[in-house]
C-alpha cells in the first residue's frame, strides 16, 4: 500500500524524497527516525518517505484492543501510521505488510525486490534503517533486507548516507567518536503527538512514547559530561554506509566491530587509571 498525505501524483510524490527509512513497524520511524522527520517538516526542498515492512500482526494487546484479532489489529495500526504520516507531513508512506516470519527468512528475496524498487523510485540521499545491534529479530531481519537491496544499487542510485538507528536497543554503548548524533529537539509537540497517535500500542500495554522521549532526553544530556548541553533531545546512529557500498564486508563482523572497539576502550580507560 502506497499513502501519498498530500495527495500528489506518485511519481511526483516519490521523486522529491530526500530522507527515507525502512522500518519494521508501524510505530518504528517516530521512535527511531524523528530527527529526519523534523529535519523535513515544513520545507519544500526536502522531503521524508516511510516504509514499513511487516504487517503489526503480532503486537501486544491490552484494553479496548484485547480482544482484537491479528487482522483488526493490523488494519488498526496501518491507520495510525497513516496519521502519523498527515501529521509529519511525510511525502509518502509504503506499508508493505509483510509477516515478521518472511521478513527474518534469509532465504526471501521478495521484500528484497520491493525495497529495491521503492529505492529507485525515491533516490534518496539519506537513509535510515534499524541498527544491527538491535534486539529484537524482525528490527534486524529487516535492516538485512534493506542492505541486501541498497546493495543491489548501480553507484550512481546509491544513497549519500545510510544510518543504523536506535530502537529495541540504545546505542549509548558505543565510542562516541563513532556515534552519528540525530538532533531530536525541533518541534517538541509534533514529536510528542507522533508518538501520541499509536494509541493501540500505548493503551495496549507499552509505553513507547515516554520510553523515546526518555531515551533522548538522556543521550542529549548524557553525551558530553564536561560541558553545558548542546542538545534537548537526542538520538545516536551506527554507519552502515561503509557496508552497503562495500558488498564484501559481513555486516555480523562489521556490527561486532563498534563491539569490540567499545571493549577496547573501556579496557584501555580502566588500565589507565589502575596505574
Amino acid at each position: 500500500m502506497l499513502f501519498i498525505p498530500d495527495g500528489k501524483e506518485k511519481k511526483e510524490a516519490l521523486s522529491r524524497t530526500t530522507h527515507l527509512c525502512i522500518a519494521a513497524h508501524q510505530d518504528d520511524i517516530e521512535f527511531m527516525a524523528y530527527a529526519p522527520i523534523a529535519e523535513c517538516f515544513g520545507r519544500k526542498d526536502r522531503w521524508f518517505c516511510g516504509v514499513v515492512v511487516s504487517d503489526g500482526a503480532g503486537s501486544p494487546r491490552n484494553g479496548p484492543y484485547e480482544a482484537y484479532t491479528d487482522e483488526k489489529m493490523k488494519a488498526v495500526r496501518a491507520e495510525e501510521q497513516k496519521k502519523a504520516a498527515v501529521l509529519g507531513e511525510y511525502g509518502a508512506l509504503f506499508l508493505l505488510g509483510h509477516p515478521s516470519k518472511q521478513i527474518k527468512n534469509p532465504a526471501d528475496r521478495e521484500v528484497v525486490k520491493e525495497l529495491v524498487d521503492i529505492l529507485r523510485a525515491t533516490r534518496p540521499r539519506r537513509v535510515y534503517l534499524h541498527n544491527l545491534a538491535d534486539k529484537h529479530e524482525t528490527h534486524i531481519g529487516s535492516a538485512l533486507k534493506a542492505i541486501a537491496a541498497l546493495r543491489a544499487l548501480s553507484p550512481e542510485e546509491m544513497p549519500e548516507e545510510v544510518v543504523g538507528c536506535e530502537v529495541w536497543r540504545g546505542l549509548d554503548w558505543m565510542n562516541d567518536s563513532e556515534k552519528i548524533l540525530l538532533d531530536c529537539g525541533p518541534h517538541p509537540n509534533l514529536a510528542r503527538a507522533m508518538s501520541e497517535v499509536f494509541d493501540s500500542q500505548i493503551v495496549g500495554g507499552k509505553r513507547y512514547d515516554l520510553a523515546a522521549e526518555g531515551r533522548r532526553a538522556a543521550n542529549a544530556t548524557c553525551s558530553e559530561s564536561h560541558a553545558c548541553d548542546t542538545y534537548t533531545a537526542l538520538n545516536f546512529g551506527m554507519d552502515l554506509t561503509p557496508l552497503v557500498r562495500d558488498k564484501s564486508l559481513d555486516p555480523a563482523e562489521y556490527v561486532t566491530g563498534y563491539i569490540r572497539r567499545f571493549e577496547a576502550q573501556v579496557r584501555d580507560t580502566l588500565r589507565g587509571l589502575m596505574g
